[in-house]
């Protein structure tokens, strides 16, 4: 992500990486097991399952904001890469035109979450990940997004981010757990609960 506009014949190829670093938006050299790489590489990877989800055979619904969400990733993965020293000049003026992650984002997810559950039966127990290879899809997005989470407030320990980016990942897992149990119902499949084995 060394570049946030792609010139028509850029090679992909830049051999700028071949010591073991990248550069940050900005121009700023890091290890490529810095941190900030981890993070936004892990968003790159949730993209990735969010698309293998949309590849599914589920309702157009799902997938157009799945493709809404895969925007805003984006977003998030640019606000990470940015160096945060690098992004504001001495006047006070943005550097780099990096987009935002807006509360309606936020909102946004919050809304189909609540949208989901009413058509839900409640949650009395926690459910065993599976059922369906798509409600599997959900579970494994999940969990690389709480990965993601994890990495991104590590990182915000160290240098400061923008808190909309973190709001954002923390309501997008929950969000997935909830399209997975909406999946489990639209596709009929088992859900099991966990309900812990008493010992013998």
């Amino acid at each position: 992500m060394a570049s946030y506009r792609l010139h028509k014949k850029m090679k992909i190829y830049t051999k700028t990486g071949d010591k073991g670093t990248t550069a940050l938006f900005g121009g700023t050299r890091v290890p490529k097991h810095h941190i900030r790489i981890e993070s936004y590489g892990t968003i790159d990877e949730l993209n990735s399952h969010l698309g293998l989800i949309r590849d599914q055979e589920i309702d157009q619904q799902y997938k157009d904001l799945i493709i809404h969400i895969q925007d805003r990733l984006f977003t998030v993965g640019a606000i990470l890469a940015t160096d945060p020293e690098k992004a504001i000049l001495k006047n006070g003026k943005e550097r780099l035109n990096i987009p935002k992650i807006s509360n309606e984002d936020i909102e946004r997810l919050e809304k189909e979450m609540d949208v989901m559950n009413a058509k839900l039966p409640p949650m009395t127990h926690f459910v065993l990940p599976g059922g369906h290879q798509t409600v599997s899809f959900c579970h494994i997005a999940r969990c690389v997004c709480r990965r993601a989470e994890r990495l991104a407030t590590a990182l915000n320990d160290i240098e400061e981010i923008e808190p909309s980016a973190l709001m954002y990942l923390n309501r997008l897992s929950d969000y997935l757990f909830v399209l997975a149990r909406k999946l489990s119902y639209d596709l009929q499949a088992n859900e099991i609960k966990w309900i812990p084995e008493k010992e013998s």
